[in-house]
């Protein structure tokens, strides 16, 4: 707001606009995420507990030895989740109707079947039955040894594990990219068109790396949400975290031990997982502005 100067420096009738003094930055103490530091004194807690209590040095080294299993698992089944979903997403935003519907059929069945119930069928139903696809339709190709012959034994449970989550989370992630894809506004499809591009190259050039900021973080989500469920592939005898906790507590009985152990790992793969799509988001977000 303008108002008369009345200090000597000024001539008399002039006018100098007075500045509101801007905020003190934040403080350290004002920004730092104390969830994180009670739930990571925590566990640094119960890390030092593993090293000097016998009891749970013993759970950790049992249990630990299914974390490569989960981690497996869940980078594997992602990955191609996130390949198959991308391409169903494609086919529900097709102009072909008989093709979207198809394909949203294929969805709904996905996302309305329970995982475990899935992962049994999966491994009971859907897997031999492939099995008896392969030796009925290539069995000629297979006695003159021009293909390898294939059992169900062949068919590994953590495979059938991993083709069970793909499944699922292809539908989900299939939704995700069908709704960054009508994000992007219609004047880039447009602009795109003007240019010559096919259908194609306008989604895979155009649409999709634009869209990609909108769906980060729900993929980050999900991929959080498969790690967890990677916990129901112990029912299918596999030895991953969860499975080894369970064959532990079988012949110790400690179960408080066993399975805090086993919640304290997946915490820390979860909240680091978290972490590191908040910071993607937030450095996507700097980026944008710039």
């Amino acid at each position: 707001m303008p108002v008369p100067a009345d200090t000597p420096s000024n001539p008399p009738g002039s006018f100098h606009v007075l500045t509101m003094p801007s905020p003190p930055p934040p403080s350290v103490l004002s920004r730092l995420p104390w969830w994180l530091v009670i739930l990571g004194t925590l566990g640094f807690l119960l890390a030092l507990l593993g090293l000097w209590d016998e009891q749970y040095r013993a759970i950790f080294v049992v249990v630990g030895r299914g974390l490569f299993v989960t981690v497996r698992v869940t980078v594997i089944a992602f990955a191609a989740a996130l390949l198959l979903g991308t391409a169903i997403a494609l086919g529900l935003v097709s102009r072909l109707r008989w093709l979207a519907e198809a394909i949203r059929a294929y969805v709904e069945v996905m996302r309305g079947v329970p995982m475990i119930v899935l992962l049994y069928y999966i491994a009971f139903a859907i897997g031999p039955a492939l099995i008896d696809f392969y030796s009925a339709a290539f069995g000629g190709a297979v006695a003159a040894g021009l293909l390898p012959a294939i059992t169900i034994r062949d068919f590994s449970f953590e495979w059938r594990a991993i083709f069970a989550l793909t499944l699922a989370y292809s539908a989900f992630i299939a939704e995700i990219v069908r709704g960054g894809i009508l994000s992007v506004p219609i004047g880039q499809w447009e602009a795109a068109q003007a240019l010559g591009l096919s259908r194609f190259k306008t989604l895979s050039l155009v649409v999709l790396p634009q869209a990609f900021k909108t769906m980060t973080p729900p993929l980050g989500n999900d991929l959080v949400s498969m790690l967890k469920d990677s916990s129901l592939v112990s029912v299918l005898g596999i030895a991953d975290i969860t499975q080894n906790g369970k064959t532990f507590t079988a012949s110790t009985f400690l179960f408080f031990q066993t399975y805090t152990v086993v919640a304290f790992l997946y915490l820390v793969m979860t909240i680091g997982l978290t972490l590191l799509v908040r910071r993607l988001e937030s450095r996507m977000r700097r980026n944008e502005k710039i």
